[in-house]
């Protein structure tokens, strides 16, 4: 049995899982301008999924020979392989095909519900029995980004949306079997780990897409491709080792994420905040506050 962490390891777990929520936050707007409008497209949406992971797992391989890190062993490849398809593929690739169409303060909403759609799924995972308060708060916040896309989209909703439901739901897949990998090895090395092992997806599909002319020299400079490394290890600290979804609700930094989004969106991309975004932010925050907090219990 592992033993529990220690009070340093949880306040070292805490700073990097701020940092990466920081950086995480920078994902959207810095995604938005990657890719920009439907109106003014610039780089693809695979490029800029394909370009950020191989470019990370190029760094990732450098890391791990440095401090010999074990190889993932047969048991451990389907974990791994979930991982890469929420956090490598399924992810940025849903977030990228809906930033062409929505602000990144609309997408930093409705991931919002990222943290309480992690633990649903960590809870799921470890075959804990959410409480009725836990779901009823998982559908409030599910009304509540319902009911922010329908004002935004001035009664309907659009396609984006549904991306951007796409990419909460696999990334909270990939976090929760990250987690449970990080039970056997250092988190570093399972994200580094998840990256490589998807090379030889991503790096062909990158070098693709380098081949068209306006793609190469502008794609690297304003994709900031160490965010691929970066947010999600710092995100793998804030699932726990025992018990994912209890864990979770000690750590209080994810709750930031959606407001840190909001406000690098005004000066990287110019975006205007309004005070109904600011007013679902903060339901949809509280709502995940409240709904980590609710008991889970394994079953008998």
């Amino acid at each position: 049995m592992n033993a529990m962490p220690s009070r340093h390891d949880e306040q070292r777990g805490l700073w990097l899982g701020l940092l990466g929520v920081v950086i995480f936050a920078l994902t959207l707007p810095m995604t938005r301008l990657a890719v920009g409008p439907a109106n003014d497209p610039q780089l693809p949406p695979l490029f800029v999924t394909a370009g950020r992971a191989a470019f990370a797992a190029l760094l990732s391989i450098v890391y791990l020979l440095a401090v010999r890190a074990p190889r993932p062993t047969v048991a451990q490849l389907p974990a791994f392989a979930v991982s890469a398809l929420g956090t490598v593929v399924g992810f940025p690739l849903f977030l990228a095909l809906a930033l062409r169409h929505v602000e990144s303060m609309h997408a930093a909403v409705v991931t919002g519900l990222l943290p309480l759609a992690t633990a649903l799924a960590a809870a799921l995972w470890f075959r804990q029995r959410p409480s009725v308060g836990f779901w009823a708060c998982a559908a409030g916040g599910c009304a509540l980004v319902v009911a922010f896309a329908l004002v935004q989209g001035s009664g309907r909703l659009v396609m984006a949306d549904a991306l951007l439901l796409g990419a909460v739901a696999s990334a909270a897949t990939g976090y929760v079997a990250g987690a449970r990998l990080a039970a056997q090895m250092r988190a570093e090395q399972v994200i580094c780990w998840v990256l490589v092992l998807s090379l030889p997806v991503t790096l062909p599909l990158t070098f693709a897409a380098l081949a068209r002319p306006a793609g190469a020299r502008r794609g690297l400079g304003r994709l900031r491709l160490r965010h691929a490394v970066l947010d999600v290890a710092g995100l793998l600290r804030l699932v726990p080792r025992h018990g994912a979804r209890r864990h979770g609700a000690r750590q209080p930094v994810q709750l930031v994420q959606p407001f840190l989004s909001l406000l690098f969106a005004v000066p990287v991309l110019g975006e205007r905040l309004d005070p109904a975004t600011v007013a679902f932010a903060l339901a949809v925050i509280a709502t995940v506050f409240v709904g980590k907090r609710m008991p889970a219990h394994r079953p008998a």
